[in-house]
């Protein structure tokens, strides 16, 4: 196996612009903009690699043949309606399914060159667009190019494919598409479903008839910070995927659990998302030699937090993190101010919090955090033969 990290990019990839839309690919452009300036781009090791759309036969692995041609003939229709587009949320816009094909064929690009071997880690962080159905749009996303990428591993010869998903919302697409399927573990960390879209990602979703205990989902309450967040995904997301033993992770990076993003209602900072990070490639250097696939996902604070988080991303997938004290470049300042005008453009690439926490136990008084982590291990974790009392599992 190849040590290289293989990053997926490609101008075009920002074609996927719904106009006046809360998803601006703008945010994508910053990330990869602020990551070359700071040099994680260059590092030895690093391969830029140009997607190419994913065709047909690769997208009916997931969505149903009229739904493709429903992406395709609406942006010609000014009466088009159904399959979820033409929404506030999904607006039809033109070249909607080249777009939509290309994020698609980068995520699968990605996944295709860590199964190979041909890289140790790749990352898109243009994809994640995780609500997707197969039949329908949702959540700003057109096609799912994660399940589209675990399918392609499937296809591939992958027995056991984890999916770890840490966006505010429940990957309820990538869910649905595989919850009767025992090879996908499907992990998803989320702000609690009566508070926030979808409305899915309970604890007592754990998977369909022969494939109980293959969905895994953690709700918490608005609010959170760091150190609840860490507490919580460290009492539950290195278990399951122990007891599951993945051969390649694919991980859903969305950056809307920070504190200034718009759409939700947690409080994390970009110092507790690049812990966040780290924990993830550690535990696929722990179980699946370091195979690792990373997407972006969903993030709406378009400058002050995307570009940080996810460059933190690249440069944990890349090699060494980036020091939180980091000063973002003055270029990449001036860029977007020019491209943001009126947003406040962060000066570091930290927000000065310790993300550290303390370790789950199951003693003492329960506060709203335990009691999310507690009601989701005695869900999920006997059907994976685990102890949900015991803190060792």
């Amino acid at each position: 196996m190849s040590d290289d990290t293989v990053v997926v990019w490609d101008e075009s990839l920002l074609a996927y612009d719904m106009g006046e839309h809360p998803l601006d690919p703008v945010r994508v452009e910053l990330t990869v903009a602020l990551a070359r300036e700071l040099g994680v781009l260059d590092r030895p090791g690093v391969r830029l690699v140009r997607p190419e759309p994913a065709a047909d036969a690769l997208l009916t692995r997931v969505h149903l043949p009229d739904y493709l041609d429903a992406v395709r003939v609406a942006p010609h229709d000014p009466l088009f309606a159904g399959y979820g587009l033409g929404t506030s949320d999904n607006p039809v816009f033109a070249g909607m399914h080249e777009s939509s094909a290309l994020i698609t064929g980068a995520s699968v690009a990605a996944a295709e060159a860590v199964w190979r071997g041909e890289a140790r880690r790749a990352v898109n962080v243009a994809g994640g667009l995780h609500h997707a159905m197969p039949d329908r749009a949702a959540g700003f996303c057109v096609y799912n190019d994660p399940a589209v990428a675990i399918a392609r591993l499937l296809d591939l010869g992958a027995e056991r494919v984890a999916y770890v998903d840490v966006d505010v919302h429940h990957g309820d697409g990538v869910q649905e598409i595989f919850y009767h399927d025992p090879r996908v573990l499907t992990v998803s960390v989320h702000e609690t479903p009566l508070a926030l879209f979808p409305g899915t990602g309970f604890p007592d979703e754990t998977g369909g008839p022969g494939a109980e205990g293959t969905a895994v989902n953690l709700p918490l309450p608005p609010g959170v910070s760091d150190a609840g967040w860490q507490r919580a995904f460290h009492a539950v997301v290195p278990s399951v995927l122990r007891a599951f033993r993945p051969q390649i992770l694919v991980t859903q990076c969305g950056a809307d659990g920070h504190r200034l993003d718009p759409l939700a209602d947690l409080h994390l900072s970009v110092d507790g998302q690049r812990a966040t990070y780290l924990a993830l490639r550690a535990l696929a250097d722990e179980l699946c030699e370091g195979r690792w696939v990373a997407t972006g996902g969903g993030g709406y604070a378009l400058a002050e937090v995307v570009p940080r988080a996810w460059t933190h991303l690249l440069a944990v997938a890349t090699g060494a993190p980036i020091e939180p004290a980091t000063l973002t470049p003055p270029s990449w300042r001036e860029l977007a101010a020019r491209r943001l005008p009126g947003s406040r453009i962060p000066l570091r690439m930290t927000d000065d919090v310790d993300p550290s926490y303390e370790p789950w136990q199951p003693t003492g008084e329960p506060n709203s955090v335990d009691r999310a982590v507690a009601a989701t291990r005695k869900a999920v974790f006997p059907l994976l033969g685990l102890d949900p009392h015991d803190p060792r599992d």
